[in-house]
């Protein structure tokens, strides 16, 4: 862990399998309230992305649409995550036809708590931001896969191979 002159935390924490997954409550692309507690019992996969309405976070939006239903049909529910406010997040949904599930941290803690928020290389220079990154939360709310720094084309097709889907 590092600490900045101030004496705050700049390390994220990074979670493994078998930690107790941090729980949440936060607004979807409606302003509905989403929480990881309503899933219990079911596999959930949380995903961590920067910001909605770019290249990369789209590819892996559509990506993880396309997979839905196959992801549904094994047990798989997808919620994603990014600091964009719900209005964002509802432009994004609607011009990309988004089905999955996506809520607003506009205050990064949940992302802070996942680990996906902190120090990052951004064409070669440090930047603090949104980790990409992947979680499977089994159905008593444990990790069961952590991803951290995952590439937003090809992340999809390499999860399911990853849980024997593809």
């Amino acid at each position: 862990m590092t600490e900045t002159d101030s004496g705050i935390n700049t390390a994220p924490v990074r979670l493994a399998p078998g930690d107790p997954a941090p729980a949440f409550t936060l607004p979807d692309a409606d302003g509905t309230p989403v929480s990881l507690a309503d899933h219990l019992g079911r596999r959930v996969i949380v995903y961590c992305y920067p910001a909605a309405l770019t290249p990369g976070c789209t590819t892996q939006a559509v990506d993880f649409t396309a997979a839905a239903g196959d992801l549904a049909e094994a047990g798989l529910e997808i919620i994603g995550i990014s600091p964009d406010a719900p209005e964002k997040l509802h432009r994004f949904r609607e011009q990309e036809q988004l089905s999955i599930t996506l809520v607003s941290d506009e205050d990064k803690q949940v992302l802070t708590a996942y680990g996906a928020y902190g120090p990052k290389k951004l064409y070669g220079k440090e930047v603090v931001g949104v980790i990409r990154s992947t979680f499977v939360i089994d159905g008593e709310g444990h990790v069961e896969k952590a991803a951290y720094n995952v590439k937003a084309t090809g992340h999809v097709a390499k999860l399911r191979r990853d849980l024997g889907l593809a």
